[in-house]
């Protein structure tokens, strides 16, 4: 595997069917451990033999129940392991609706999404779960958010998880402003750019509520020796 230098952001993975493609390898992370993307429901054949270079262990799918079984992943011959945890609660839950505005939202997916998160942290911390992809529907929010704070436990800077993040929207043609879109019912919608903003509002959230990020996952189940491995395994 060829190392990029450590302050270049990697390039979008040209693989069919998938969007927003990229490592997620950043400043202070080993590169080819952790991906990002958008769901796999489109998944070509030719896409998939792409896929299998990067050697996948491990896929977690951040979708809602009803995404999931409506537009499911495809993983033709690939052998990695899927997981199910969902950041948000389905649109029709009527206890847990979601917010109407994005910074509601993020404040919402930090709290609400905890669970889904600290999950997420500890399978990855897992012997043998790396390489892994984290995914959503297009790999902005849900993810941005799950990534940015995986980055963050491994010792990125501030500064790069931001710019990480942030490319979603050039990823997505977002980069000149909302764009619609067809979800996974058929019907069109907005898809809206991320912004600073909106991940400085998950992560106000959060320390508002827990004093450090370590202690947000460990209030969801994160052990202090699952963070020292996992940290372990993506710090470069």
């Amino acid at each position: 595997m060829t190392e990029r230098a450590s302050d270049a952001p990697s390039p979008l993975l040209d693989v069919q069917g998938v969007l927003n493609l990229r490592d997620a390898g950043i400043t202070g992370l080993r590169p080819g451990l952790l991906y990002r993307s958008s769901h796999l429901a489109a998944l070509t054949p030719a896409g998939a033999r792409r896929l299998e270079e990067l050697g996948l262990r491990t896929v977690v799918d951040l979708r809602t129940p009803t995404e999931l079984a409506l537009l499911p992943d495809r993983r033709h011959h690939l052998g990695f392991d899927h997981y199910h945890h969902p950041v948000l609660p389905d649109h029709q839950d009527g206890n847990r609706a979601w917010p109407d505005n994005q910074t509601a939202m993020y404040r919402f997916m930090a709290e609400d999404g905890a669970q889904a998160i600290a999950d997420t942290v500890r399978l990855l911390a897992t012997p043998g779960a790396l390489p892994a992809l984290i995914h959503c529907a297009v790999g902005k929010d849900r993810t941005g958010l799950t990534i940015a704070i995986l980055q963050t436990l491994a010792g990125a800077p501030t500064p790069a998880v931001l710019a990480d993040f942030l490319r979603s929207n050039p990823a997505l043609g977002l980069d000149t402003g909302p764009r619609p879109y067809i979800d996974e019912h058929g019907n069109e919608g907005i898809s809206h750019p991320v912004a600073a903003h909106l991940l400085e509002t998950s992560l106000t959230h959060i320390h508002t509520h827990h004093p450090t990020l370590d202690a947000y996952l460990h209030h969801h189940g994160v052990t202090p020796a699952e963070l020292t491995a996992l940290r372990a395994l993506l710090a470069g």
